[in-house]
């Protein structure tokens, strides 16, 4: 698989903690990325967003135990118990502002994509095949509420 270029990375990074600040009063704090396998266990929820365009691939958003639900409940801006359409839809569409953040960001440096619609993904599951090498940006706040920003992208 190809090496990815540390633009992309950064894009996507710099977007998910600018609009996790704006749009839910979180600020993150971003760990040392790694390559990583695409493995979630039970207590992940997945928002699987594709990229297409001067690069292709996806990007992850993989929100461990009840982070999720922390999200959903400032993003709805009342208390969130349990994951239902509105709070899916919430989350899905936190997805759609970093990735537009992201993609935003590109076109100031020259490379323009476009996105596809969020998947919501749960449960306990392995992608096996990518387009490009896995990235894992892990990123907390709260002390211990991990989120991970996984970018699989290349030039196309």
């Amino acid at each position: 698989m190809s090496e990815m270029n540390s633009q992309y990375i950064n894009a996507f990074l710099v977007s998910a903690s600018s609009v996790f600040q704006s749009a839910c009063g979180i600020a993150l704090k971003p760990g040392k990325p790694y390559v990583k396998t695409t493995a979630f266990d039970e207590d992940t929820l997945v928002i699987a967003i594709g990229v297409t365009g001067q690069i292709g691939g996806q990007v992850i958003l993989a929100l461990h135990g009840d982070a999720a639900l922390e999200i959903a409940s400032k993003m709805c801006m009342m208390t969130v118990s349990e994951l239902d359409e509105l709070s899916l839809s919430a989350l899905s569409e936190l997805g759609n502002m970093i990735l537009g953040n992201a993609a935003t960001v590109l076109s100031t440096k020259g490379v323009v994509i476009d996105i596809t619609p969020p998947t919501i993904i749960r449960g306990n599951f392995r992608m096996e095949r990518l387009y490009a090498q896995n990235i894992c940006i892990p990123m907390t706040f709260d002390g211990d509420r991990l989120i991970e920003v996984d970018v699989s992208v290349k030039e196309v």
